[in-house]
């Protein structure tokens, strides 16, 4: 980084969840006290910023503990927003969902479900595939990744004034290489595994592969939820007729059972890490001390396949982590420039 910036906040990784980090932020008016540093920005492609590469919508896939069903229902209402108000600008479209489960999901996570999605139904088993034990039907929405993070990207330059670095660091401490930058979000994705100061253990990758199809007669979003498995058909809005067709396994390099294309013509393929948390995803504040002064580190990552819909609850938890050293930066405003 730059030791000329004097950026009070900084984000290192601009995947989804490092921009709806800055996003939170910049609703809260810091937006010119934040810079994003990461290594790939969206309009990027690369194996490794697996952001772009997502199916992507908001489903059933997440966990069910408290903090992750809480994080869906902020994500649902932000998204619904976003297709209600800026649909074709942020790339966000409403969209009639399927998804059915090879055995009975967590009966909390029905009843959190059926409490907020619209026009949530259970479907009745005689309409149910062979090998399928449960099913549901809701509106939902879907999203084109690479041009939603695009939209965001553009956002919080041209409207909120984050500036954007690119530029790998070596190691996490130097996010702080200006004296002035008081706290670090470290949203970097599965390289948290690997990142020195950050080396979490245990951060490890899912492999998943996607399959872009034209498909312009799809307008529903389809959903799997196998034992050892995920397959999904999601359309893919503002791609002229695109769908997402996948699927990942939990862990590591194990063959994935995708969707089958059918007779949809194939454009792409991809395969793609997504960075899993052992024990479920990490949002936490860690006190570090950085030339003999107290610093913070904000950790979140870890959320798997569930980035999009879960990523503006996990920031708005992240950003209020550190609302003792936000409220500091907003009674002295001058000391952000």
């Amino acid at each position: 980084m730059d030791p000329e910036h004097h950026s009070k906040i900084v984000i290192v990784g601009a995947g989804i969840i490092g921009l709806d980090v800055a996003l939170v932020l910049a609703e809260k008016g810091l937006g010119r006290s934040v810079t994003v540093v990461a290594e790939y920005l969206p309009g990027d492609t690369a194996s490794t910023y697996t952001s772009p590469w997502a199916g992507c919508n908001f489903s059933a896939l997440s966990a069910s503990d408290e903090k992750a069903l809480r994080w869906d229902r902020l994500g649902y209402f932000h998204l619904k927003k976003l297709a209600s108000e800026k649909s074709a600008e942020s790339f966000v479209s409403h969209t009639p969902s399927t998804e059915m489960w090879d055995d009975t999901p967590p009966y909390e996570k029905i009843r959190d479900m059926s409490a907020y999605l619209e026009d949530f139904k259970l479907l009745p088993s005689k309409v149910l595939p062979d090998g399928v034990k449960f099913g549901v039907s809701f509106s939902t929405v879907t999203i084109n990744a690479p041009k939603h993070l695009e939209y965001l990207y553009k956002r919080l330059r041209d409207e909120f004034g984050i500036t954007f670095i690119q530029q790998k660091i070596p190691n996490v401490q130097s996010a702080f290489k200006s004296p002035s930058t008081v706290a670090v979000f470290n949203c970097t994705g599965v390289a948290a595994g690997t990142l020195a100061g950050v080396q979490d253990s245990k951060c490890y990758p899912t492999r998943g592969q996607v399959v872009l199809a034209r498909a312009p007669w799809v307008h529903q979003n389809t959903m799997r939820h196998g034992r050892d498995y995920e397959t999904y058909v999601i359309p893919r809005p503002g791609s002229n007729g695109n769908v997402i067709l996948g699927g990942y396994m939990e862990k590591g390099d194990r063959a994935e059972r995708g969707a089958q294309p059918g007779r949809a013509r194939s454009p792409g393929c991809i395969c793609g890490a997504e960075a899993v948390e052992e024990g479920g995803t990490r949002v936490e504040r860690e006190e570090v001390q950085i030339g003999g002064k107290r610093r913070v580190i904000v950790h979140n990552y870890g959320a798997g396949g569930a980035g999009f819909q879960a990523g503006y609850g996990m920031a708005v938890d992240a950003v209020g982590s550190i609302e003792d050293i936000l409220r500091t930066i907003t009674e002295n405003p001058r000391s952000c420039l």
